[in-house]
């Protein structure tokens, strides 16, 4: 169970008091959670979700705030934060930072079909085209410095042929990427797997967890986003889901020539990001609560076909 802060119906119908969101009717925990308590609340007017970070930089919960706010009020499928009669978001609940949203409808898609596909593709390349104007700033914790610093803590882990792999491989995107970027900028979510998009049918109800936002190259999200959605169980690419991405994706914003050029070396990249972070959780940082962490194995298969067969080709804009 993920309610690490219990919260009663009387709490809960206080806080409320501070918006125009009606009066609380139920209260229901929600298990699925791996850092943060949350909780769905239904008030006589609407569904809404309420959360209380347990753990992170709080400091930076105002960038996530500005974030949404501003994806919102562009029109993408964001649960952008209810805030008080007073303009104000961010609250504080159980003494922890407490933000309430709307509850987004829809259920993520485990074998997205195309239809799906396309519709995330038209999303994320709407959600880039205009984040890059988007004036906060947060830079990309899990980039390639982050890949650079820590992936020594989990050599002694690997077997030599793996050691070898990682650390060849940050060679080249040092490499590659080591200069200042001449790739296109702007917000990022940062970890936008199909757990955290919501669907009714083939419609794109919702994009959550935006709590690894940032801001960096948009070619990163638009990777993380490939090797989820359209990698298969051995970690090849389904050219049909592949392409009915990157075709809705470019009908927003087509990719730069230099963006092209590094596509294979930032699939490797992502790839490689997830396998680390994950052998971190599993050997030297353990979560905190008594939660299964995600299987490594499966980020080192999808880096290891990247390496293999390199990319598909990029396809054109959608036609659609």
């Amino acid at each position: 169970m993920a309610v690490f802060t219990p919260l009663s119906d009387a709490q809960v119908a206080a806080f409320l008091q501070r918006f125009d969101a009606g009066a609380l009717s139920r209260l229901e925990g929600v298990a699925s959670g791996t850092e943060n308590t949350t909780y769905f609340v239904t008030t006589d007017q609407r569904e809404l979700v309420l959360t209380l970070f347990e753990q992170g930089e709080h400091e930076e919960l105002p960038f996530f705030v500005d974030l949404l706010d501003y994806l919102d009020e562009h029109r993408l499928p964001v649960p952008g934060p209810l805030h008080d009669r007073d303009g104000i978001a961010l609250q504080s609940l159980a003494d922890k930072p407490a933000l309430l949203f709307p509850k987004l409808p829809g259920t993520s898609p485990k074998q997205p079909n195309l239809t799906q596909c396309r519709a995330l593709g038209d999303a994320l390349g709407h959600m880039h085209a205009v984040s890059r104007h988007f004036h906060g700033q947060r830079p990309n914790p899990r980039d390639l410095h982050w890949l650079a610093a820590m992936h020594h803590r989990v050599l002694a882990y690997l077997s030599p042929d793996d050691q070898a792999l990682m650390a060849d491989e940050i060679d080249i995107y040092q490499s590659v990427f080591g200069d200042a970027s001449d790739l296109p900028q702007g917000a990022l979510h940062g970890d936008l797997f199909r757990d955290n998009t919501l669907y009714e049918g083939d419609r794109l109800g919702g994009i959550i967890d935006f709590y690894n936002g940032c801001t960096g190259d948009l070619l990163f999200d638009l990777a993380i986003v490939i090797n989820d959605w359209a990698s298969q169980s051995d970690g090849q690419l389904d050219p049909s889901r592949h392409d009915a991405i990157l075709e809705a994706y470019q009908a927003r914003r087509a990719l730069t020539d230099a963006e092209r050029d590094v596509w294979p070396t930032m699939l490797r990249m992502t790839a490689l990001r997830y396998w680390l972070s994950r052998l971190l959780v599993v050997y030297v940082d353990p979560p905190a609560h008594d939660l299964t962490p995600h299987d490594p194995e499966q980020f080192r298969t999808i880096l290891l076909a990247r390496l293999e067969n390199g990319a598909l080709p990029i396809p054109d804009r959608s036609h659609a």
